[in-house]
C-alpha cells in the first residue's frame, strides 16, 4: 500500500498537468500513488494527454462535470493510502514536500494535518508566508492551502469536501470541519507548495457577491462554531472589512 495518495481534480487543464505530474515524480519520497479525476473535461488537449498516461502509480477516473469538491472526494474515496495530498492540476510541489510531511505524520500520531508556506507563480509571483494554525482565526481567514497533507480518516470523519461550495472556498470550509476535532496541525516553515496564478482562475473570478454567498454558506455549515465565537468573529470582521477594506 502506498504511503500517500496525491488526489488531482482535472477539468480542461491538460496544458498544465505534465508540469504538475513532473513535480510529483521528482519527490524524494517515492512511495505514493496519483489519482486523477477527469471532471468531465471537454478540451481535446486534456483528453489526449490523459489517454497517454500509462504508469502503475497513476489512476485516471472519469466522471461527469460535478466540480472540484466532488472530484476531490471521488479521488480520496478510492485512495489506498492513509495520507492524502490534494493537488490542483495546474499547481506543483517541491521535491521534499511529501517526505517531510509524511515523516511528521508517521512520528506524531496526534498530528492530523501538515501544511507549508507557498510560492505563487504564473501571472503573479512571490512568497506567501502563511500564519501558524489558530482555530479561532480560521473562522475568519483561510490559514492553509488546499495542498496540505492529511490523514484520510479525518476526511471521512469531517464528511469530505462540501459539494455545495460551488464558487470556491471549499478547502476553507473543509479545514473548519476538521478543526472541530481539535487535532494537531503542523506548519512546515518553508515554501514547498507552488500555487499557479491565472487570470481565469476561480479565485480571481470570485467577486464580492460570490464571496459573501460562500462565506454565509460556510457560517451556516458551521453555525455552532460561529455562534460559540460570535464576539470574536464580529470584531475581526469589523477590523478586516472596515479598517483594512478587506473583502473576506
Amino acid at each position: 500500500m502506498p504511503k500517500v495518495t496525491v488526489a488531482i481534480p482535472c477539468y480542461n487543464h491538460g496544458a498544465y498537468l505534465p508540469e504538475t505530474l513532473a513535480s510529483i515524480e521528482a519527490q524524494t519520497l517515492c512511495d505514493y500513488e496519483i489519482i486523477i479525476v477527469n471532471d468531465g473535461s471537454t478540451d481535446a488537449e486534456t483528453l489526449s494527454f490523459l489517454n497517454t498516461l500509462n504508469s502503475s502509480k497513476i489512476k485516471v477516473l472519469t466522471t461527469k462535470n460535478r466540480g472540484v469538491s466532488a472530484a476531490r472526494n471521488s479521488a480520496i474515496a478510492v485512495a489506498s493510502s492513509d495520507y492524502i495530498l490534494p493537488l490542483d492540476a495546474d499547481d506543483k510541489i517541491a521535491p521534499s514536500y511529501l517526505e517531510k510531511a509524511v515523516a511528521i505524520l508517521d512520528e506524531q500520531p496526534d498530528v492530523a494535518i501538515v501544511y507549508c508556506d507557498q510560492i505563487a507563480f504564473g501571472e503573479r509571483e512571490g512568497l506567501f508566508s502563511l500564519p501558524d494554525y489558530d482555530r479561532r482565526r480560521l473562522l475568519i481567514e483561510n490559514l492553509m492551502p488546499v495542498s496540505a497533507v492529511f490523514r484520510k480518516i479525518i476526511w471521512e470523519e469531517a464528511g469530505g469536501f462540501s459539494e455545495s461550495m460551488v464558487c470556491g472556498w471549499e478547502d476553507w470550509d473543509f479545514w473548519i470541519s476538521v478543526s472541530r476535532f481539535d487535532l494537531g496541525i503542523v506548519k512546515l516553515k518553508e515554501p514547498l507548495f507552488y500555487y499557479r496564478v491565472r487570470a481565469d482562475s476561480r479565485d480571481n473570478a470570485m467577486r464580492y457577491p460570490r464571496k459573501l454567498t460562500m462565506f454565509c454558506l460556510m457560517m451556516w455549515h458551521h453555525k455552532r462554531l460561529y455562534l460559540q465565537n460570535f464576539n470574536y468573529v464580529i470584531r475581526m470582521l469589523f477590523i478586516y472589512c472596515f479598517k483594512k477594506n478587506y473583502e473576506f
